[in-house]
């Protein structure tokens, strides 16, 4: 059996695959780039020639047309480079949309939890960045990169043929150069770029928290250290570029003195050179090379630039593969289930990823159909967890979850999510209309049917101050809603999708006074004969609750209706009489 390593696919190669049929785009644009990079030298010998002429001042007539030829010339070799550019522009579009088209479908497909877990900042990031910079790779530096690499073996060429020692001379700085350029590619320079876009990602991530945060913020007078995760992303960016800034300074620094120091050899080997005597020859060849040399300075910062991109789409494509790898959870086919929507739990455990401990442990307990439950508790106690296994957002790590005595894991996606409505806390809408935001619980609903739904959750002073009415866009001309009333239009979207079990997450968290009372009457109407689980700090709302779930650190504590948990003198009736006090607490008092 070889012990052999896979091979390591180039960046291009798995980018290629992308490109389907386009990738022959990418050939074409690659061998344009490198002609048009060798048509480019012929100008120069047509410059040596004119020169040549010039000095000798014998058949002057001959300028003229050696004139226009290098111009003709050169605007081949541009007309040359443009086309390589259109062709890699084009599959560089389609490479990027088929990325963003698999990542989106992938993504589609992964449980919810993920978006939790990763956060949406990140992945926003490499949705759009990260494939953003595969297109900058094929659309410019593959062209580029052609044009680096041909350009050398003409410049070579001529610097060899017109003077070989002056040729050889003006190749040290490259050389050089090179070395320099050596030295920064020198150890874990992909992990250095790593490092780097992760910690973009950080701050991705964080700021989308900041900017959520900012009524919070506004609202105390607090300042952007009120969020210190936020500050301490920055402030690890920050120590991040400065370390790396530094650790490149030297090298880059001797890059750019050897690329820039050409003539400095040039002047010194003319010295050389001419030291015996001013021959026509001599004066031509130095002439010439002080016309040349510049493109082996813009040769070489081009391939030292290029490299740095190769790093980047290396990274990107790394990154892009983090989310591509996430398993959807299995699915299965249809399953006959019946309209019972009893959900019960068995030794039920979860730990999250990088966990030290269980965030749910061993928990069981039996919902019946048509029952209002709460899930109460310190935060941090497992109750959104919970809520989020039973719509099977993740699997557990353990034990099993039935709704209609069918596991979660055999009932197909798209039915499980037939059986199950969500309202969270903080209830986002598109930026579309009222009616496709609504409509995106069921698109197949009628306007009729929108309006209703509307009118159960309350909305019609919503719709009644709008311009447009139910056609309003959110967000467009300055139009946009409080948090109630964007609760309100999410509780529209639970009773036009009328699933049988009803989840609210702390629903009325971001509702005014009047908000929640028009809340509080819209779920009262929506719970009508479903299986209801709400999550709760406001204890107050779930005093009526048919069964009332107490979890601490993890574990099921108590159990039973709020008389039966006020008698316990437990965990629950703590809480209570705590929440008692608060909202009895007056200034003064």
């Amino acid at each position: 059996m070889s012990n052999s390593k896979p091979k390591k696919e180039s960046p291009l190669k798995l980018l290629m695959g992308y490109a389907g049929a386009y990738k022959y785009l990418v050939s074409v644009g690659r061998t344009l780039a490198a002609l048009s990079a060798l048509v480019a030298m012929v100008p120069y010998y047509n410059i040596w020639k004119i020169i040549k002429i010039a000095v000798e001042g014998e058949n002057l007539s001959a300028i003229t047309p050696l004139a226009w030829q290098a111009v003709g010339i050169t605007l081949l070799g541009m007309l040359m480079y443009i086309a390589a550019l259109f062709c890699d522009h084009i599959a560089a579009f389609r490479v990027q949309a088929n990325m963003r088209c698999a990542l989106m479908e992938h993504i589609s497909r992964l449980p919810l939890g993920v978006f939790d877990k990763e956060g949406t900042g990140k992945i926003r990031r490499t949705v759009n960045e990260s494939t953003a910079a595969t297109e900058t790779y094929i659309a410019h530096t593959l062209a580029d990169k052609a044009v680096a690499t041909f350009t050398p073996i003409g410049l070579l060429a001529l610097m060899l043929i017109f003077s070989w020692k002056l040729g050889l001379i003006c190749l040290i700085p490259a050389v050089l150069g090179f070395a320099a350029m050596s030295l920064m590619m020198m150890g874990d320079m992909q992990e250095k770029m790593a490092e780097y876009q992760n910690s973009l990602d950080t701050m991705s991530n964080e700021a989308v928290e900041y900017v959520r945060g900012i009524p919070v913020v506004k609202t105390f007078g607090q300042t952007i250290f009120s969020f210190k995760r936020f500050s301490r992303a920055i402030d690890d960016y920050e120590k991040w570029t400065v370390a790396y800034t530094v650790n490149l300074r030297t090298p880059m620094t001797l890059f750019m003195t050897a690329i820039n120091s050409i003539f400095v050899f040039l002047i010194a080997a003319a010295y050389y050179f001419t030291k015996d005597g001013i021959t026509t020859d001599a004066v031509l060849n130095i002439i010439f090379y002080i016309i040349t040399t510049p493109l082996l300075t813009v040769t070489l910062t081009k391939i030292a630039y290029s490299g740095e991109a190769e790093m980047v789409v290396v990274d990107a494509l790394k990154r892009m593969n983090t989310i591509l790898d996430m398993k959807p959870l299995e699915d299965v086919s249809e399953i006959a289930m019946n309209g019972n929507c009893d959900i019960s739990l068995k030794n039920v455990t979860y730990r999250y990823d990088g966990a030290e401990r269980d965030a749910l442990n061993n928990i069981s307990f039996e919902i019946k159909s048509g029952e209002q439950v709460a899930f109460v508790g310190p935060s941090g106690g497992g109750k959104t967890t919970l809520a989020e296994l039973i719509s099977r957002f993740f699997d557990v790590t353990s034990g099993e979850i039935k709704i209609g005595g069918v596991d979660i894991k055999k009932i197909p996606q798209s039915e499980l999510m037939k059986k199950v409505s969500f309202v969270f806390q903080d209830s986002k809408l598109l930026k579309t209309s009222i009616l496709e935001n609504v409509r995106l619980s069921r698109p197949e609903a009628s306007e009729k049917e929108v309006l209703e739904a509307l009118h159960k959750a309350q909305c019609d002073d919503i719709i009644q101050k709008l311009p447009d009415g139910l056609n309003t866009i959110i967000g467009a001309k300055g139009t946009y809603l409080s948090g109630g009333e964007k609760q309100r239009i999410a509780i529209a979207r639970s009773f036009l999708k009328d699933s049988p079990i009803l989840i609210l997450d702390e629903a009325t968290a971001f509702a005014d006074p009047d908000n929640e009372t028009k809340v509080q009457a819209a779920f009262q109407e929506l719970s009508k004969k479903k299986t209801v689980i709400m999550i709760a700090h406001r204890l107050s709302t779930i005093t009526g609750a048919d069964h009332i779930f107490v979890l601490n650190e993890g574990s099921l504590v108590e159990d039973g209706n709020h008389e039966e948990l006020m008698a316990k003198n437990g965990l629950y009736k703590k809480m209570y009489d705590e929440y008692q006090k608060s909202i009895e607490w007056k200034v003064g008092a």
